[in-house]
């Protein structure tokens, strides 16, 4: 699947002030933990994931699986894209790590989804109508924001 296959649905994104090589490492830490809780994969099943286990190499690379989501592109330092697939929506989660300096880094994350039917139409509304989508989604830049500034102020004792 390409982004082109599937409709923009929002942006969000957050400066760091880490190398982006701190924050590619923060990202997949955090992407493994958030996603692979145990309240994951029983949502998974629930609607219908392609992808309902955590599976593949680990740490997390491209082949990896986690409940909603493959890795489709994994290029460190740079960008993953997480995509799925469920009886609602098809989707692409896009973590964009973009150095502004050798100590400054830009995070974006970028959803794209398609909701086919009207079942599909209903799921748009309680996910991206609600805006719990966007939370969520702002909840994963934070923590890997918080999370990398963690791993900055101990690596300084």
């Amino acid at each position: 699947m390409t982004d082109s296959d599937v409709p923009f649905v929002d942006e969000h994104d957050v400066m760091i002030d880490v190398p982006a090589e701190v924050v590619w490492e923060s990202l997949v830490q955090q992407v493994s933990g958030l996603f692979g809780g145990h309240l994951a994969p029983r949502y998974a099943r629930a609607v219908g994931c392609d992808d309902q286990s955590i599976g593949g190499p680990r740490p997390l690379a491209q082949g990896s699986t986690l409940p909603g989501f493959h890795v489709e592109t994994f290029r460190p330092a740079s960008e993953l894209v997480l995509a799925g697939r469920h009886r609602f929506s098809t989707y692409v989660l896009r973590f964009q790590v973009e150095a502004i300096s050798p100590t400054r880094s830009r995070l974006r994350a970028e959803t794209r989804a398609a909701f086919p039917g009207v079942a599909g139409g209903i799921y748009r509304l309680a996910v991206i109508g609600t805006g719990g989508h966007a939370v969520a989604v702002r909840r994963i830049l934070t923590q890997v924001k918080r999370a990398t500034m963690r791993s900055r102020s101990t690596a300084g004792r």
